[in-house]
């Protein structure tokens, strides 16, 4: 009996393999089109207005708009107020940053244990992120009162002396940055502890059963598999930090004392809508796109290059 002949398998077709172009091209378009002209409408068309704004003199209740090229940029650089604007947003962006995520990864490794009344207590860290800045501005005015707030009674019965938080600048700057601090933990603390549930107790238990201790498990163990998650926080901590507005206008409006808690970004609302020069005020919003975008693109080649 001769062998049967052997079956071929018929190859596919590369048509079928990549569709039909012009049909997915099509549905590209349907699909993202809209999403695009939304973007260059409201976010790349006002960024190309504001960066050619910053080249002219312009009262916003005047028509008529002065080319004066780079004049604002050199008044910018050589104000007097403008390193203390800029060591302010530092201090206050850097300070929110660090101390939400590490606060924020202390109550998650915390809470990730089975505790009774855990989910009433993430669910009480969680909601002053959803409650509106201007709110938490007003609350804590009361909070920091250096006449009948709580800080302070806090402070008599422990002995020590009230700062007085709305005059003096530090204290002020304090203030405002452990307002935000506690309106943002909820964030942090919220995708830490969704990160620890996708951490591989493998190499827990393994470190555990080779004798390691709790620092060198959570430094040489957890702290590498949350390394992607600590990325993604520090770019958005950061971009939301420099963007506060709301709960400085309401605590302290820049002052006291000229500009103790002016960041950028309030620079840019005092420049644009109470000096009204909205030309300076474009000038300072690009220098922060600029930096933003500095330090973004330094981020994420790091990242790609995978040493977070």
């Amino acid at each position: 009996m001769s062998p049967s002949p052997e079956r071929t398998l018929p190859l596919p077709n590369r048509r079928g393999l990549r569709g039909r172009p012009w049909q997915d091209y099509a549905l590209f378009t349907v699909l993202v089109g809209p999403n695009l002209v939304l973007l260059g409408v409201f976010t790349y068309r006002p960024l190309i207005d504001n960066i050619r704004l910053s080249f002219f003199d312009w009262n916003i209740s005047d028509p008529v708009a002065t080319f004066i090229g780079l004049s604002n940029y050199r008044e910018w650089w050589g104000r007097s107020d403008t390193w203390q604007i800029v060591s302010n947003t530092v201090v206050f962006t850097v300070a929110t940053v660090v101390g939400s995520m590490l606060i924020g990864l202390a109550l998650a490794l915390l809470l990730d244990r089975k505790l009774r009344g855990r989910n009433l207590v993430r669910s009480a860290i969680f909601a002053p992120f959803v409650i509106s800045g201007a709110a938490i501005g007003v609350a804590f005015q009361f909070v920091f009162d250096p006449n009948f707030g709580l800080v302070q009674d806090l402070l008599h019965r422990v002995g020590l002396s009230v700062p007085d938080f709305y005059q003096e600048p530090k204290w002020a700057l304090f203030m405002i940055t452990v307002t935000y601090m506690w309106k943002n933990l909820g964030y942090t603390f919220v995708i830490y502890l969704a990160a620890l549930q996708g951490v591989r107790q493998e190499l827990l238990e393994a470190a555990e059963i080779d004798g390691a201790s709790r620092w060198a498990t959570f430094r040489r163990v957890l702290l590498p598999q949350l390394r992607p998650t600590t990325y993604f926080l520090s770019i958005t901590v950061m971009l939301n930090s420099l963007q506060v507005f709301d709960i400085i206008s309401v605590m302290t409006r820049g002052g006291p004392v000229g500009t103790g808690t002016t960041t950028m970004v309030y620079q840019v609302y005092n420049e644009s809508f109470r000096n009204f020069r909205a030309g300076y005020g474009a000038t300072v919003a690009t220098i922060m796109f600029l930096v933003l975008l500095a330090i973004t693109v330094f981020q994420v080649r790091i990242m790609d290059r995978g040493e977070l």
